[in-house]
């Protein structure tokens, strides 16, 4: 089976992890501290605060940024669950925004029709890798007094106007899932050029606990338990040094799949907005007909290709249905749902690999 991604763990990772293991510190260490500079420093970001999960980071960004009970926040469907749970574990309530059917992100163009008095911020997400209009939605938070968190967990080594995100909005939010741009096994972080949000994060991170002037631990706000381990933080500093290397292969590999795709007229190909702007976290292709979707996906199966769905509408999810989302439906979210296909894409991913997978999808559209 030929999954849809997988992580690239070379010698030099492993050379790293062990040596962590081997010293003083498993967690709470000096390689936190590095890779947090690290990330930063890549990002051209001023701080960086390493978490245990993209989730994790989510709910801190949120906390911190002070959204809570009766704040809306408008966003996309077209996400993992954890960017809109982490608001209703706040107490904010999700306001969704429809999606372009070309690089399938929010649309600028619904965003205002949807801000309201209890609006406090909005959340981008670079579905893919592929980055949202920030330009766009940064000078609508500003006309409207909106904080802007990017969900970025598709999307470390993207760039938006030539500018790396991670440093663009209010704060920035990565995953290092094993799928991801790089992994640290599991684990996240948030970025920011805001001081206060910078120590209010670390804060929240480890318990709300600090040292008082006499060197004691002292709980001083209500956190969590939200911290890296040492041995995670050493394979992320050895994984960030490759990071330009995987985002470039993962250019070709889409390179590939165009000349091997490019003439079956029965699919749709994603698209940049730019060239060389997306981290292609993600290659979702669609199909022209919403009825050969699933005959597809399941003949690419049965075909050892290890296909996927990314992602059903938030709103349709049975827990949003139950709670508040019974009634709603958006025309482009709806659409890309019903064609939307995620083939194998990774750094490590081989043209024999990306050829066959093309091969078996020309194959089911020429009978």
């Amino acid at each position: 089976m030929i999954p849809y991604g997988r992580q690239s763990i070379d010698k030099k990772d492993i050379v790293a992890v062990s040596a962590v293991l081997k010293s003083d510190w498993l967690t709470q260490g000096p390689k936190v501290l590095e890779f947090e500079k690290a990330l930063a420093k890549y990002c051209s970001a001023k701080f960086a605060v390493a978490v245990s999960s993209g989730t994790a980071a989510l709910h801190l960004a949120y906390s911190v940024a002070g959204i809570g009970e009766g704040d809306e926040v408008i966003t996309t469907p077209n996400t993992f669950v954890a960017t809109t749970n982490m608001l209703l574990v706040v107490g904010a309530k999700p306001v969704f925004c429809d999606i372009r059917l070309d690089i399938y992100n929010l649309d600028k163009n619904e965003i205002e029709k949807l801000i309201t008095k209890k609006t406090k911020a909005i959340v981008p997400v670079h579905f893919a890798g592929q980055p949202c209009e920030m330009d766009v939605i940064l000078k609508i938070a500003k006309k409207y007094g909106l904080l802007v968190i990017e969900d970025a967990c598709h999307a470390l080594g993207a760039k938006c106007k030539n500018k790396k995100i991670g440093s663009i909005s209010d704060m920035t939010i990565f995953s290092f899932h094993p799928v991801k741009s790089v992994t640290t096994g599991e684990g996240g972080a948030v970025l920011t050029n805001n001081k206060n949000f910078y120590k209010k994060l670390i804060l929240l991170r480890s318990h709300g606990v600090v040292k008082d002037k006499k060197g004691f631990n002292v709980m001083t706000a209500l956190g969590y338990n939200y911290r890296l381990t040492d041995i995670q933080a050493a394979l992320g500093i050895s994984q960030l040094k490759k990071l330009d290397k995987f985002i470039q292969k993962r250019h070709q590999a889409v390179e590939l799949y165009e000349k091997y795709l490019v003439s079956n007229k029965n699919i749709i190909l994603p698209k940049e907005l730019t060239e060389n702007c997306s981290a292609w976290h993600l290659y979702v292709i669609r199909t022209k007909s919403e009825k050969t979707r699933l005959p597809l996906y399941n003949f690419l199966k049965k075909n050892g290709v290890g296909v996927n769905f990314h992602y059903p509408p938030v709103y349709s999810q049975p827990y949003y249905r139950k709670n508040g989302y019974e009634n709603i439906s958006l025309p482009n979210a709806e659409l890309y749902n019903e064609t939307a296909i995620t083939i194998p894409l990774f750094a490590d991913i081989s043209e024999k690999e990306i050829k066959y997978v093309s091969g078996k999808i020309n194959k089911f559209f020429n009978g």
